[in-house]
């Protein structure tokens, strides 16, 4: 089990769930335009932060995590709780609303 350190608050997230870091949304396309907040598309990319021991199965035992601190991830677009911590944006998802780890 992995906590986030966002300064000086420590996130530790239950169950299954991860804490992940969006990637910034793009502030300009490649024509040089510049994108309003309402235009910019919802980040689907982010880092993990920190991860959950995994959920409780019927038989008492604990799920593995497929993903760990670090990795790079694509989630589904509506995933998620956002909050802020520190006026740094981040997402609490479920394991399951992980789609793919991006590998380099």
């Amino acid at each position: 089990m992995a906590t986030a350190t966002a300064s000086a608050t420590k996130l530790r997230p239950l169950g299954d769930r991860v804490v992940v870091k969006p990637t910034p949304r793009e502030e300009m396309t490649k024509t040089g335009i510049v994108l309003p907040d309402t235009a910019k598309e919802k980040p689907q990319e982010g880092s993990v932060l920190a991860i959950g021991p995994g959920r409780i199965l019927d038989d008492g035992k604990r799920e593995a995590m497929d993903v760990q601190v670090g990795n790079k991830v694509l989630y589904a677009k509506y995933a998620g709780t956002e909050f802020k911590v520190d006026g740094e944006d981040l997402l609490i998802v479920s394991q399951k609303d992980i789609l793919a780890i991006v590998e380099e």
